[in-house]
């Protein structure tokens, strides 16, 4: 079965509005976009996996003025892997207050709640090469 139309829009929202809550400072209303025993997977960092809102919720303020003061998130890919489960790429855009900005891959995979659509597990990679390293040499 195909994912509808309408829940492919959910879902894209929900991506969406990670960015907003977090530059607002709206930590508390975090479970409107993750489920409560989320995986945050910050590996690729060189942080540890980021397990539940209330951790979740501390990293951020643990990194306090570190954090992007903007989150953009674009090129929002939505593929249906089973009934109530999708996997979701996007593209994100973090602007810093010294204006330099990074960019990153979201690998998200976003199950459906009795609350609505939920990101159980959000993997972030870094994109620090063009082309992933394609045509660079070794």
């Amino acid at each position: 079965m195909a994912l509808a139309l309408e829940d492919r829009l959910a879902v894209t929202e929900l991506i969406a509005l990670h960015g907003h809550l977090v530059d607002e400072g709206e930590l508390d209303r975090a479970h409107e976009v993750f489920t409560p025993d989320v995986v945050y997977d910050l590996s690729d960092f060189g942080q540890a996996e980021v397990v539940g809102l209330a951790a979740l919720t501390r990293a951020a303020l643990t990194l306090g003025a570190a954090n992007p003061v903007a989150h953009h998130v674009t090129n929002v890919v939505v593929e249906e892997v089973a009934e109530g489960r999708v996997r979701v790429r996007s593209k994100g855009l973090g602007i810093m207050a010294d204006g330099s900005c990074g960019s990153v891959t979201y690998e998200d995979v976003v199950v459906r709640t009795a609350d609505g659509w939920r990101i159980g597990r959000r993997r972030v990679v870094a994109r620090r090469v063009p082309l992933n390293g394609l045509g660079q040499g070794s």
